[in-house]
């Protein structure tokens, strides 16, 4: 059966016998609990630095070197809440020092920017971010997705959701549709089988790689600004400004607060953006035209319905 892979690259991952023991027995509780892999391996990452120019066991020395560090207050919450879980589990007496996180907007990427990535990658790459523009899975729930999860002919995803958000389903497209069964049928994967190979932290590293190489080739910088996340915020603000209904976004983002998805209708300014116009003579025309994603605007008086949508 052939390897999936992600242009040849394996992803690493950190021998346990090179993690501390202290650190290790605070990774194997947060596993026994269930707590995801990705706040596992952060939580690995983050005490692993911070025992290295520190002592775990004196959190005043451990609050200093956080306190000094030229970084954003987003990382050393983050380093903080790690710290925390070690002290917790060996009774570590601390006051976690309380860092705010500074809220700023994304730039939301263009359509045309982000099929130019997709276009680029080679398969199952283009095939994964694809359905990230199309579903806006978290990375995270896209690699958990198996075959199972999957109905071809009704062209829906049952994604996993993460976060303990809501359960949902998907659309995707006639192409993405075919692509997936391409996949499915090259690795002779069965229902059981996950769809991809990997984690979200290789699937994350292989699109960084992807996307700078891209950003050198066209001498292009903007491209290197496009995380892997921005396919998410990409599909949330399009399906806000198409539908309008927030409550249907949160539901498809898989959300359990209104409060997490009242941030799209903050990024989504229309008056700014760009838009693709088509016309329709006829019902045909103008169902195939909504079934892309284009919105009704008028009716010329020389009959021509014109449609719109964001780039």
């Amino acid at each position: 059966m052939p390897q999936q892979t992600e242009g040849g690259l394996q992803p690493t991952r950190q021998p346990l016998s090179t993690i501390t023991h202290p650190i290790l027995n605070v990774l194997i509780k947060m596993k026994n609990n269930n707590q995801s892999d990705y706040t596992i391996n952060f939580t690995r990452k983050a005490l692993n630095y911070l025992h290295k120019h520190a002592d775990l066991k004196k959190p005043e020395e451990v609050k200093h070197f956080i306190a000094t560090l030229e970084t954003s207050n987003g990382y050393k919450r983050n380093l903080c809440i790690a710290y925390n879980k070690y002290c917790k589990f060996y009774n570590i007496q601390w006051e976690m020092p309380l860092y705010k996180t500074e809220q700023k907007l994304r730039r939301i990427p263009t359509k045309e920017k982000l099929e130019m990535l997709i276009a680029k990658a080679r398969k199952p790459m283009s095939i994964k971010l694809t359905i990230s523009k199309e579903t806006g899975l978290r990375p995270v729930e896209l690699c958990r997705l198996e075959v199972k999860d999957i109905d071809l002919d009704k062209r829906l995803i049952y994604p996993k959701t993460a976060k303990h958000g809501n359960p949902r389903k998907l659309k995707i497209s006639i192409s993405l549709k075919e692509m997936l069964n391409e996949h499915i049928h090259k690795y002779k994967l069965d229902t059981s089988d996950k769809l991809f190979k990997g984690n979200s932290q290789a699937y994350g590293k292989h699109y960084r790689m992807l996307r700078n190489r891209l950003a050198e080739q066209l001498h292009d910088p903007s491209l290197k600004t496009i995380r892997l996340y921005d396919f998410r915020h990409y599909f949330a603000t399009n399906l806000y400004a198409k539908t309008r209904d927030i409550l249907h976004v949160k539901q498809q983002l898989g959300h359990r607060k209104i409060e997490t998805t009242l941030i799209y209708t903050q990024l989504l300014n229309l008056n700014d953006d760009e838009w693709t116009c088509k016309t329709a003579i006829n019902v045909k025309d103008a169902t195939a035209l909504i079934e892309n994603g284009f919105e009704y605007v008028t009716t010329t008086p020389n009959a021509l319905m014109l449609f719109r949508k964001r780039k």
